[in-house]
C-alpha cells in the first residue's frame, strides 16, 4: 500500500507525539536519554531504530509504557486505545459522558 508508514515510523511518530506533550525539545530529550540530537531525529522519523536498552530508557525519560509506545503497530493495540477512552469517559459530567456515547451509537450505527 502506497504511503502506509512503517513500524518504525509509527513507532518513532509515537515517541515524538509523547516527547512534544511531555513540553521537551528534540535537544532537551536527546540529552535527557544520552543521544544525539540527529539520532533522535532519525528515531521520530522512522529513519533508525534504538536498541532495546535506549528504546527503555526513552520510554522511562518519557514516564510512559511500551503499550503508549507500540499501541499503533500490535493487533490488540484498539484494547489499549478504548482503555483509555474509557479512563477519559470517566472524568467527565454525566451529560457529556452520555453525548459521546450517543455520538459513538451513531457512528457505529453507520458503519456497520
Amino acid at each position: 500500500m502506497i504511503n502506509e508508514l512503517t513500524i518504525e515510523q509509527k513507532i518513532g511518530k509515537q515517541i515524538q507525539k509523547i516527547r512534544k506533550q511531555k513540553g521537551y525539545t528534540q535537544e532537551k530529550f536527546a540529552e535527557m536519554v544520552d543521544l544525539s540530537t540527529n539520532y533522535l531525529s532519525d528515531i521520530e522519523r522512522g529513519k533508525s531504530f534504538p536498541r532495546p536498552e535506549k528504546l527503555v530508557a526513552i520510554m522511562n525519560a518519557l514516564e510512559c509504557s511500551a503499550d503508549d509506545i507500540f499501541a499503533d503497530v500490535i493487533g490488540v493495540g484498539y484494547k489499549i486505545k478504548i482503555s483509555r477512552l474509557t479512563d477519559r469517559l470517566d472524568t467527565l459530567s454525566p451529560e457529556n459522558r452520555q453525548l459521546v456515547m450517543d455520538l459513538l451509537e451513531v457512528l457505529l450505527e453507520r458503519l456497520t
